[in-house]
């Protein structure tokens, strides 16, 4: 055998390919679910292009771009070529940075600069009349009245100004259905709508077929509108965040106030928050005491009371008095900036209802040119129909099948009811959850910081030796630097009465048992009765004061040194005020709530007791893991089981439920971890959640039914002859119009 046998050379380990940059854009235009989906497709067409989001209410579309594949020029073009115009933008949702040198190759982006030439703005919302619905809505009319006119005028021109009329206000629908055509989207409402006007203009319809056109702009219009009117909310929700900060700068006597850009603010800066502004970035208030209204942020209705060691939110109005803040995010990653970026996910994240209409359209579209065209030749071919009745019944055929309502029907409402929701501090993660929560029949809520307000108060000190005072200051010592709500209990018990701390190290924690720590050279352990009883018999008397103290709804904890006992601990956390509230309005709506606590029984029962719900108590992480597999198992039907949690121990559950909803007062956990989240920190957002999401999924049966509705009366009367060409735009645009309206209704929830 050979000693020395050639080795090959392992093959090199390629990195694996970095992901595109993610580019952000503003589009104009891009005011339906129609136009989403057009844009969508062509970014999914697009080489080098990936992962679309898409948000017709916001008018945003995220994606990621290879530019080394397709340049960034090329896909806005792509854009432009649909009627749209892309404005670029960074993803925080604020705004976009130029670079000088392609400022000068694309003066188009310069002139949308800011006064500091570094930065483009977001779109402005624009006057009806300066949009592009809207000049098109005014071109089309004002050709349809001329054409009108001239009918008085001269009757043979009029013909001809009514042909007019329709060529020139169908050429830019003509444009977007060739654009379409050649992305790979022929079946566009735009298609349909360009083959009836100028097929009515071919059978001698040309007055109806001006009409249908003028129609159409105005359906497109009244999308455009409403889109506002949603968008509206997001805005003002952008402009909470005031311009201006007031910097402190220097130490000691030299401190000094300088007025300075909120944009400009750093991590570790500190301002000044004067009675009756707003508080110009997150942070935390290093002195001053006043209340604060955190209404524009979390939809919390009463001014909250905060002081030194409290978190504020960009944006909240401090009533009265004056406040120092240390500065903890970069305003472009503020509560606000959080949530409008969310909310823009959100709606680009698609209900099952709406990819299943989305899918549907795919067919739809075709199946309603191809049974036109049957409609149009058979009967006289074969029936012996009149050739121009069954071509002018096939033209208005098609504007009848027009998907623009049917399209438009779910993501109006889901987009809705997201805004609504986020401006009353409600955060939903897509259409996907808003439909979750309204099959939602039961709900498992977390104890601690949940149904209770999560500061754990020590209510009895039993020292079976030494003093009270000792025995805080032992226990003290094992669980400081922990943060358990119950050692922060303990430890802050200990600061009260002025307890000495002695010196300890090894601090471990034993996963839902307790606590243990090297302390004056012996090992105490501060645990649960249960974890105590392993490591030592509990006397009678004892473990008599222990039941008595549960049953009172405390939560008992004993320090140890194994195996002599040193004292026993109770500590109770108090309900939320509004816990018994909440569980009321969710029995109102048919939905069962069951607490789930790592606390001992006795506490545990007589907490839920005093609410009024089932309790499944002494749970490990991984039980309550257990438990909402359970519960899901034991629903029936499409009913759903949701969780509600502080979404950091409970992120497991969190995750295992249909829909996982965390409380956080705008904690980053809170706004990232579960499917929703509750920025009140009012466990009453849990029913708010559910009415919502029913109400809004009300509303999108509601739209369908208008839009199938609208257009099988329309097919109905228009082959029986009754109605034409131009009524029958109405099943689309008045189907369009109703949807709209409907969906809009949803921002006036409270």
């Amino acid at each position: 055998m050979n000693p020395n046998p050639r080795r090959t050379a392992p093959a090199p380990v390629q990195d694996p390919a970095p992901e595109a940059p993610e580019l952000c854009y503003l589009v104009e235009g891009m005011d339906c679910a129609d136009c989403a989906n057009k844009i969508e497709a062509l970014v999914n067409r697009t080489p080098g292009a990936s992962n679309p989001r898409v948000a017709f209410t916001t008018q945003v579309l995220r994606l990621n771009l290879d530019e080394s594949v397709t340049p960034r020029e090329s896909l806005e073009a792509r854009i432009r070529s649909l009627g749209y115009k892309p404005t670029l933008r960074v993803p925080d949702g604020t705004k976009s940075h130029t670079h000088p040198e392609e400022a000068a190759h694309h003066p188009d982006r310069g002139e949308a600069r800011a006064q500091d030439g570094e930065h483009v703005h977001e779109l402005e919302d624009k006057p009806w009349h300066a949009t592009r619905q809207g000049r098109e809505v005014i071109t089309t009319g004002v050709l349809l009245v001329a054409a009108l006119v001239f009918g008085f005028i001269e009757p043979q021109l009029s013909r001809w100004g009514y042909i007019a009329a329709t060529l020139i206000g169908v050429w830019p629908l003509a444009r977007k259905a060739w654009a379409g055509v050649r992305l790979g989207n022929p079946f566009s409402i735009n298609t349909l709508v360009t083959i009836a006007a100028i097929g009515a203009v071919v059978i001698d319809e040309a007055p109806e077929a001006a009409v249908v056109v003028f129609l159409f702009a105005v359906g497109e219009l009244l999308e455009g509108i409403a889109a506002g009117r949603a968008r509206a909310g997001i805005k003002a929700l952008a402009a909470l965040a005031p311009k201006t900060a007031f910097l402190l700068e220097g130490e000691g006597e030299d401190i000094r106030t300088r007025e300075v850009p909120a944009s400009s603010l750093r991590v570790g800066q500190v301002v000044q928050v004067r009675p009756g502004g707003r508080v110009p970035a997150d942070g935390t208030i290093l002195s001053g005491f006043s209340a604060l209204d955190d209404s524009p942020v979390t939809g919390e209705s009463v001014p909250v009371s905060k002081g030194p060691g409290d978190r504020v939110f960009a944006g909240s109005i401090n009533t009265d008095g004056v406040l120092t803040v240390r500065v903890d995010k970069d305003p472009s990653d503020n509560t606000i900036a959080r949530i409008i970026h969310l909310v823009e996910e959100a709606q680009g994240s698609k209900a099952p209802t709406a990819r299943f209409i989305d899918r549907f359209s795919r067919y739809y579209t075709p199946g309603v040119l191809a049974i036109a065209t049957l409609i149009a030749v058979v009967p006289p071919l074969f029936l012996g129909g009149a050739w121009h009745e069954w071509l002018y019944k096939a033209l208005a055929l098609l504007l009848i099948g027009c998907p623009c309502a049917l399209v438009l029907s779910v993501p109006a409402a889901i987009t809705s009811a997201i805004s609504a929701g986020a401006r009353r501090g409600l955060l939903i993660k897509g259409g996907a959850v808003l439909e979750t929560l309204a099959r939602v029949r039961t709900v498992a809520f977390d104890k601690t910081g949940t149904l209770t307000e999560g500061r754990p108060r020590v209510t009895d000190v039993v020292a079976l030796e030494g003093s009270e005072a000792e025995l805080l200051g032992l226990a003290a010592a094992v669980e400081q630097g922990s943060s358990h709500p119950l050692a922060k209990a303990i430890v802050e018990k200990a600061d009260e009465v002025g307890a000495t701390l002695p010196p300890s190290s090894d601090q471990q924690a034993v996963q839902g048992k307790g606590a243990q720590a090297m302390v004056q050279g012996r090992t105490l352990v501060v645990g649960s009765p249960k974890y105590a009883a392993e490591l030592a018999p509990l006397a009678a008397e004892v473990a008599g004061q222990i039941e008595a103290m549960e049953l009172q709804g405390k939560t008992v904890v004993l320090l140890l040194d194994p195996p002599a006992l040193l004292g026993l601990i109770a500590i109770r956390d108090e309900p939320r005020p509004d816990a018994r509230e909440a569980l009321s309005q969710l029995k109102q709506l048919g939905v069962e709530g069951v607490m789930l606590t790592g606390d001992n029984a006795r506490t545990g029962q007589a907490i839920a007791e005093g609410l009024g719900l089932e309790v499944r108590a002494e749970l490990m992480p991984e039980d309550k893991l257990r438990i909402i597999g359970e519960l899901r198992r034991a629903e029936k039907g499409n009913q759903k089981v949701a969780m509600v949690g502080d979404g950091i121990n409970d992120a497991p559950a969190l995750a295992q439920a249909d829909v996982g909803i965390a409380m956080g007062g705008g904690t980053d956990v809170a706004l990232e971890t579960a499917d929703a989240a509750l920025l009140r920190n009012s466990v009453t957002g849990v029913s708010d959640l559910i009415r919502l999401s029913r109400g809004t999924m009300r509303v999108v049966a509601q739209n369908i039914a208008f839009a199938l509705g609208l257009k099988a009366v329309f097919l109905a009367t228009t082959l029986l002859g009754v109605t034409g060409l131009w009524p029958a735009i109405l099943a689309d645009t008045g189907a369009t119009a109703l949807v709209t309206l409907n969906s809009l209704r949803l921002l006036r929830f409270r």
